[in-house]
């Protein structure tokens, strides 16, 4: 402490867990500013996942799904999360095999652009399934 005093500058605990914690002669107010600068780094690499909704019911037209899938395939390969809902009506709840079948369909469709993160699940009179986007491998072509 008492050299930093002398130069005029502030001792900083860079490391206070190490044994002996590791100390720094140097200005603390650029010290800051550099961690802070760090951070903001950090955060503006890091992606944001949305999650996109897209409700369907158990009788839903072949063409309605065609374009609701086109739908979940972009928000897909945007590489946001898909939360698919099929939601059941008053007596459709009694069919709920037409919902489970409407699923795997959806899965199937959905297959190439993403991956189901767990199985479908029955949420009171709705069934849900997350797809989360397929991780997109690099190929480098050889001249």
């Amino acid at each position: 402490m008492r050299q930093a005093q002398e130069e005029g500058s502030d001792l900083v605990e860079i490391n206070p867990a190490a044994n002996p914690p590791v100390c720094k002669i140097m200005d603390y107010g650029r010290y800051k500013f550099i961690q802070e600068r760090k951070a903001k780094e950090s955060r503006k690499k890091q992606k944001i996942i949305k999650v996109k909704e897209i409700q369907l019911r158990p009788n839903i037209e072949k063409h309605d799904i065609e374009f609701k899938m086109k739908n979940a395939s972009q928000f897909l390969q945007n590489g946001d999360k898909v939360k698919i809902v099929v939601i059941f009506k008053g007596r459709e709840i009694s069919h709920s095999d037409l919902g489970y079948d409407l699923m795997r369909r959806v899965t199937e469709i959905l297959a190439p652009y993403g991956q189901p993160e767990k199985e479908t699940v029955r949420e009171g009179r709705n069934l849900i399934t997350v797809f989360a986007p397929v991780k997109k491998t690099s190929q480098k072509k050889e001249s």
